[in-house]
């Protein structure tokens, strides 16, 4: 018996799946886009969602042709403050406080491992 699902039509619903999720993947970051533009005024954000959003295929084609550099932009931008976010959190977690360096030497000094003159100079260098 024949249930008439063949190899071709799980084929082709897999393409038309994957268009679907790429169609949304799209029109999700048209639309995040448009709200994270600092340089559209409220009337010109409120156009264009309404444009994507009345006419799809054709208020996302247009937004990327006329916007795509900027969208591009927005998205550099984006990365390169996570980054910096990213990079100051390491910074901070990383850094070592003078009273841990103080302490730190103090203990080499204990040891015997700094003379006296050694840990007065690396004293003056973190306090100063």
């Amino acid at each position: 018996m024949d249930n008439g699902i063949g190899f071709f039509d799980i084929v082709w619903s897999i393409f038309w799946l994957f268009l679907m999720v790429a169609w949304f993947w799209v029109m999700i970051s048209v639309v995040a886009d448009v709200f994270r533009s600092k340089d559209l005024s409220g009337f010109a954000k409120a156009v264009w969602i309404a444009f994507v959003i009345l006419i799809p295929w054709l208020g996302v084609l247009a937004y990327l042709i006329v916007r795509g550099d900027k969208m591009h932009e927005h998205n550099v931008q984006a990365m390169n403050d996570i980054e910096q976010a990213q990079k100051d959190y390491i910074r901070s977690v990383a850094s070592v406080s003078a009273a841990d360096e103080l302490e730190r030497l103090s203990a080499l000094k204990e040891k015997g491992v700094l003379t006296a003159e050694e840990f007065a100079s690396q004293k003056a260098k973190i306090l100063g």
